[in-house]
């Protein structure tokens, strides 16, 4: 399939007349006067404008770049024109280059792709191992976020006895970012000589990652007070005497659910509060999307745990190197690489293999 070809392809898939017509739509609607008296539903409205209008102005502009591309070509031909065949040749590389992007962002047609996210990082078996294990985990996708330029906040996490840690929640804010991390959503398997083994013999660990789309306060997930079980009680983590001896850490049950949501790195109760807050409605919103998912026959069964034979990437540093995602055989030997935080390879291999089943 040749350049215009696949502009003509991708041109129907993203339906951008269509995305026209709505742009004009939530317009006149955004135009009212009492638009912004109901603010949950006008934020969805310009999330969606949003959207709607960076895809449009994308395409319009390669629409603008191939007409002008094709006179190019047209008058170096006439003109036996060697240098603006030369940048008649650039222009089409370059447009062909924006092609490839534009057809990976078909993996980002989820209704929250274009959200923050929240990762979830759970030690699995393994103790102490799986604790060091989490914790390179967790510095992957610090350092992953830090290339993008994305902001990053650590909002809670639980030490290990030893070293590591027992769990983790981050908050990763930047455009897409929940449509890159949902990728990362599994378990991750590692297999290295042991640093915590005397006889430094070779483990297996297990780290489970749940990635969600952070939701809005009171949008995407709506929560009645008389649904929430709320209880303080004294921090069990590192922080001070003050973390020890106020009953600081706060726990949120939604009883419907019976979902179970814990915060105590902050000193304030009101601050772990909120926190805890905001994790239990991306929790709920993350239930949500798999009960849609599952009504469209499109989830992959049962739900994942950190063990044996369910991991989507391993990373093995001995008796070799090597990272493989499972899911598209992707690999790589440059371990160092990817646990600095260098995933979009694998991420976009990711990406891809799902662009072409979003319908299915």
């Amino acid at each position: 399939m040749n350049c215009a070809e696949e502009s003509q392809l991708l041109w129907s898939v993203f339906d951008i007349t269509g995305r026209e017509q709505e742009i004009v739509r939530l317009e006149k609607q955004s135009a009212r006067p009492e638009f912004w008296s109901d603010q949950e539903t006008a934020r969805a409205v310009m999330r969606r404008l949003a959207a709607h209008r960076k895809v449009v102005e994308r395409w319009r502009g390669l629409e603008k770049k191939t007409v002008d591309t094709a006179e190019l070509i047209v008058l170096a031909t006439e003109e036996k024109d060697e240098t603006l065949l030369d940048e008649a040749g650039g222009d089409i590389e370059e447009m062909a280059s924006l092609l490839d992007k534009l057809e990976l962002e078909l993996a980002f047609s989820g209704e929250y792709d274009s959200y923050n996210a929240l990762l979830n990082i759970h030690a699995g078996a393994g103790g102490t191992e799986s604790q060091d294990w989490a914790e390179m985990l967790m510095r992957m996708y610090l350092r992953w976020a830090e290339r993008r330029g994305y902001e990053v906040d650590v909002l809670d996490s639980t030490r290990g006895e030893e070293a590591g840690i027992k769990n983790a929640t981050i908050e990763i804010s930047g455009d897409s970012a929940f449509g890159y991390l949902k990728s990362e959503h599994g378990v991750h398997r590692l297999v290295r000589l042991s640093p915590f083994d005397s006889d430094h013999a070779r483990h297996t660990s297990f780290v489970l990652v749940e990635v969600m789309p952070e939701a809005e306060t009171d949008t995407d997930v709506n929560i009645s007070p008389d649904d929430l079980k709320i209880e303080t009680f004294r921090s069990s983590g590192p922080g001070g005497q003050h973390m020890q001896k106020t009953s600081s850490a706060v726990r949120i049950t939604h009883i419907p659910t019976n979902t179970v949501v814990t915060c105590q790195s902050e000193r304030s109760q009101h601050q772990n509060k909120d926190i805890a807050m905001r994790i239990l409605r991306s929790r709920l919103l993350e239930m949500e999307l798999e009960k849609q998912a599952e009504e469209k026959a499109k989830l992959k069964g049962k739900r994942i745990e950190a063990g044996w034979g369910s991991q989507i990437r391993s990373y093995v540093l001995h008796p070799y190197r090597m990272v493989k995602d499972h899911r598209t055989d992707y690999e790589t030997g440059n371990t160092e690489a990817v646990l600095d935080g260098e995933l979009d390879d694998f991420i976009t291999a990711y990406l891809r293999s799902i662009a072409g089943r979003q319908d299915d």
